[in-house]
């Protein structure tokens, strides 16, 4: 059991975290009065303007050829496995994450192996359960009573450890972004993780295929958009080395594809966690606005909203540097990487870093948390690495912390990172961070005299839940 909010004022938070704002969360409208014949002020107040994603210097080889968005030995190698799939007509498995990344990556490998020929009979789809991974036991059985004689895994996230699934004629094929330089035994891999700007799923497995087939890039450009909206944000400006999209958003508007990453994603936020109505939507949408028309969708969207709105409210702690700040919420939907990602873009401060969202209620005994990068901080030089902060928390530890809390800690991206770790195990991360501890005094603050009141307090906003 969480314990309740406390009161929390803008007062409290500005004088225990020197600097910090609080960004208004709900747009208002404010006048106020002022004499006749004079102008405003102008505003002193600086925002910070981030740089373009696509701007990030790409890599290039011993010969200046870019390397984007993987090496090309690796997409040559997954497009040769692609082709000997579709020639052999045997039976093939798709594995994609439950997201709109994963899912878009899924739907675009299963019509370019039907371009290319391949019986749709043969075709099947394996989706992990909710809050499970493919490195699991029983995953991996159920993966392997398919039979299939390829297995194509999509948007996973990698590590080390035993074939995708055990049997010597099985071929598997990985394609990811997740920050890894570990794969499973036997897979054929292709990675974007260490070539900027980092290509989503849905992105790479788009430029592996679209060189296959030429109605690739017609029939499924509209779904390298939204699984890369969906994980890149809705604002992306796609400039080189990423494609050029403009006669897919001339057919298909981007307000249109930005609600389909909502809907895609909508099923495996819900506490049912029904991903198989998104990929069955996905999959046998003609056109992004039938997605639009599905009711199950529509429904399973509009109960992560009011869950969102519910557990949103949330007040944050910090880590005593100030660095972290953390918010715990109960809730048997996945909307705590929603929740990070608001509260990403609210908070601010010379020392905030970091916003980690904690569900205690999504799996039984365990914390589901995500982190973001706060908006202030993303421009920071050196750049903040979400993996590589929370492996230094855990650092801290003495004893075997680090081995406790098992290869779901720290995984994904190093700007969106977070993990699945058991509920004890996590309030020692806690400790370690010192959350809720008051940092030390800096010299020269001046101490806050008695009786003083605070009146402007959030604790309105708090109740609203």
């Amino acid at each position: 059991m969480l314990p309740p909010a406390s009161r929390l004022s803008l007062s409290a938070i500005s004088k225990r975290y020197p600097l910090l704002l609080v960004n208004s969360f709900r747009p208002c409208k404010r006048t106020m009065k002022r004499k006749a014949g004079t102008s405003p002020e102008p505003s002193t107040r600086k925002v910070a303007k981030l740089a373009d994603y696509c701007s990030t210097p790409t890599h290039r080889d011993s010969q200046g050829a870019e390397i984007w968005p993987a090496p090309e030995s690796q997409m040559v190698a997954a497009r040769a496995f692609l082709r000997n799939c579709a020639a052999v007509q045997k039976s093939t498995l798709i594995v994609p994450d439950k997201d709109a990344d994963g899912l878009s990556s899924g739907v675009i490998v299963y019509r370019t192996l039907v371009a290319l020929g391949l019986d749709p009979k043969l075709l099947d789809v394996h989706l992990v359960q909710k809050g499970s991974n493919i490195h699991e036991d029983y995953e991996r059985q159920a993966m392997s009573e398919k039979k299939a004689s390829f297995i194509i895994v999509l948007d996973q996230g990698s590590r080390g450890g035993p074939p995708v699934v055990d049997g010597p004629d099985v071929k598997a094929l990985v394609i990811d972004h997740h920050l890894s330089d570990d794969f499973p035994d036997g897979v054929e891999a292709v990675s974007a993780c260490h070539y900027p700007p980092v290509a989503t799923s849905a992105l790479l497995t788009y430029e592996i295929c679209k060189e296959l087939h030429p109605d690739v890039a017609t029939e499924c450009g509209y779904l390298c958009a939204i699984g890369t909206h969906g994980d890149l944000g809705n604002t992306l400006k796609w400039l080189p080395p990423f494609p050029d999209m403009t006669e897919t958003f001339k057919k298909h508007t981007k307000k249109v594809l930005n609600d389909c990453v909502s809907y895609i994603n909508a099923p495996r936020r819900t506490g049912t966690y029904d991903v198989i109505t998104a990929w069955n939507a996905l999959l046998q949408a003609k056109d992004p606005k039938e997605i639009l028309s599905n009711r199950r969708l529509a429904q399973a969207r509009e109960e992560i909203n009011i869950e969102v709105e519910r557990q949103t409210h949330t007040p944050p702690k910090f880590s005593k540097d100030g660095k972290i700040a953390v918010l715990k919420i109960n809730s048997q939907a996945q909307v705590h990487p929603v929740i990070a990602t608001r509260w990403a873009g609210t908070l601010k401060s010379k020392a905030l870093e970091i916003i980690m969202v904690a569900n205690y209620g999504y799996l039984p005994g365990k914390v589901n948390f995500s982190c973001r990068i706060a908006r202030c901080a993303r421009d920071r030089e050196p750049a903040i690495n979400i993996i590589e902060s929370l492996k230094a928390v855990a650092d801290l530890d003495t004893g075997d912390l680090i081995q406790r809390m098992g290869e779901s800690f720290a995984r994904g991206h190093k700007e969106a990172s977070g993990g699945i770790i058991p509920t004890a195990e996590f309030e020692e991360l806690c400790a370690l961070m010192k959350v809720g501890e008051k940092p030390d005094k800096v010299d020269g603050e001046s101490p806050k005299k008695k009786g003083e009141a605070q009146k402007n307090t959030l604790n309105n906003y708090f109740k609203k839940s």
